[in-house]
């Protein structure tokens, strides 16, 4: 007896993969007779038709993603340009302060090493630490 139309009639009506509908073998003839949609929901009422569970990983439910700041990632360009325009910044002021005679060339070499492993958040920063080296 060849069932695979009516295996397909009901994988489309019940939304269920194929290998998960099974006919009950006992009832093959009530299945064959059965030609319209309702027929085949009206046999999966009755037992005739049995859809099995889903099985494997489907079933653990995903956890939802997190949007907190720390995973916002901005694109690595962008990163980037407020890198350069900060350093450029800073090394422009530190450099003002070295010609006007107010820091030494020992204290630019540090400060600049400072600056580009970006310990200064900002110009204000950066002047905080110089008032705390002129104390």
């Amino acid at each position: 007896m060849n069932l695979r139309k009516k295996k397909e009639l009901a994988v489309r009506v019940l939304g269920a993969g194929k290998r998960r509908v099974n006919f009950v073998q006992s009832r093959l003839e009530e299945i064959k007779e059965a030609i319209t949609k309702q027929d085949i929901k009206d046999l999966k009422k009755e037992g005739a038709i049995i859809v099995k569970e889903i099985r494997g990983r489907k079933k653990i439910v995903k956890k939802g993603k997190k949007k907190s700041p720390g995973k916002i990632k901005k694109k690595v360009n962008k990163r980037k340009q407020e890198y350069v325009i900060m350093t450029r910044r800073l090394r422009g002021y530190v450099a003002e302060l070295k010609k006007k005679g107010e820091l030494s060339a020992e204290e630019v070499k540090e400060i600049r090493k400072r600056i580009r492993n970006r310990k200064f958040r900002s110009k204000a920063h950066l002047k905080e630490y110089i008032g705390s080296l002129e104390k």
